[in-house]
C-alpha cells in the first residue's frame, strides 16, 4: 500500500465512521430531530454500524483502521511503524471531515438550538449543549477514574481485535481489511469487520456509561476541533480541560493492547 492510498482510505474511512457516529449522537439529541431522546442503545448500535460502515469502505485501501489506538497496537504487535503516521493524519482528517458533514445533514436542526416553542412532543426545553453529538462528556469529572475507564475500554477494543484477526494481522503495511491485490488483508474474508462492529457495540453497552467511550483520539479529538470552530447556536463549552483524557486514554490502552496480545499469544 502506498502512502496515498493509506491517507485517502483512512481519510474516508473515518469520515463515514463520524459521519454516521456524530449523526446517530445528533440524532438523539437535537430537538426537532425525529430519532430525539430514543435513547443510549440507539446510540451504541449507530455507533456500531458506524465502524462497520467505515472499515468495510476503507478496506481496499488503507485495511480500515479508522482510529489511531488501533493503528498503534498493531503497530506493537507486528513491529511496523513506518506508516504509523500516515494513518493517524488520515484518521485526524478524516474525523475533521466527518464532523462537519454530520453538522451539514443535521443543519436545520443546529440553528433551530436557538429556538423555544413547541413541537410534535409538545413543550420544547431550553436550547442544548450540543458538544456531546461531535466528542464524549463524562458523567461524574474524575481525571483518574476517566482516564482508567478509557484505558479499559481500549484494551477491551485493541486486544479482541488482535485476537479476531489472529494471524492475518503480519501483512505490509499493517492493515486490517482487504487488500487489493494482497489477497487477503487482517480482516480476512470481511466477517471480522462485522465481528469488530459488533465489539463496538458491546463496548458502548457495557463500558460506555461512565465517559461516553471515546477509544479513539481521532474520533474524539478531531470532532472537538470543529465544534469550538463551526457556527453552532448556543453551541457552549467545547470543554478542552476534558479534552487530553479521549485522547491518552486509548493511546495507552491500544498501546497495552498490542503488548499483551503480543505477549500472550
Amino acid at each position: 500500500m502506498s502512502n496515498g492510498d493509506i491517507f485517502v482510505g483512512e481519510l474516508i474511512g473515518t469520515a463515514i465512521l463520524i459521519l454516521f457516529g456524530a449523526g446517530v449522537c445528533a440524532a438523539v439529541t437535537l430537538r426537532f430531530s425525529k430519532a430525539r431522546a430514543s435513547g443510549w442503545i440507539v446510540i451504541a448500535f449507530g455507533w456500531g454500524f458506524a465502524v462497520l460502515a467505515g472499515a468495510y469502505t476503507a478496506a481496499p485501501l488503507s485495511g480500515g483502521h479508522l482510529n489511531p489506538a488501533v493503528t498503534l497496537g498493531l503497530a506493537v504487535d507486528t513491529g511496523v511503524w513506518d506508516k504509523v503516521w500516515v494513518y493517524i493524519l488520515g484518521q485526524m482528517a478524516g474525523a475533521m471531515l466527518g464532523a462537519v458533514l454530520a453538522y451539514l445533514v443535521y443543519f436545520a436542526q443546529f440553528q433551530a438550538n436557538t429556538r423555544k416553542g413547541g413541537t410534535t412532543e409538545g413543550t420544547v426545553d431550553e436550547p442544548v449543549p450540543t458538544l456531546g453529538i461531535f466528542s464524549t462528556i463524562p458523567e461524574i469529572r474524575n481525571p483518574v477514574a476517566n482516564l482508567i475507564t478509557e484505558i479499559l475500554a481500549t484494551i477491551a477494543l485493541v486486544l479482541p481485535l488482535l485476537a479476531l484477526v489472529g494471524n492475518n494481522r503480519h501483512v505490509e503495511g499493517i492493515g486490517i481489511g482487504q487488500i487489493a491485490g494482497q489477497g487477503e488483508g487482517i480482516y480476512g474474508s470481511g466477517i471480522v469487520i462485522l465481528l469488530v462492529a459488533l465489539l463496538v457495540v458491546g463496548i458502548g453497552l457495557s463500558l460506555g456509561g461512565p465517559t461516553g467511550y471515546a477509544i479513539n483520539p481521532a474520533r474524539d479529538l478531531g470532532p472537538r476541533i470543529i465544534h469550538s470552530v463551526l457556527p453552532i447556536p448556543n453551541k457552549g463549552t467545547s470543554d478542552w480541560g476534558y479534552s487530553w483524557i479521549p485522547v491518552v486514554g486509548p493511546v495507552i490502552g491500544g498501546l497495552l493492547g498490542g503488548v499483551i496480545y503480543n505477549a500472550a499469544f
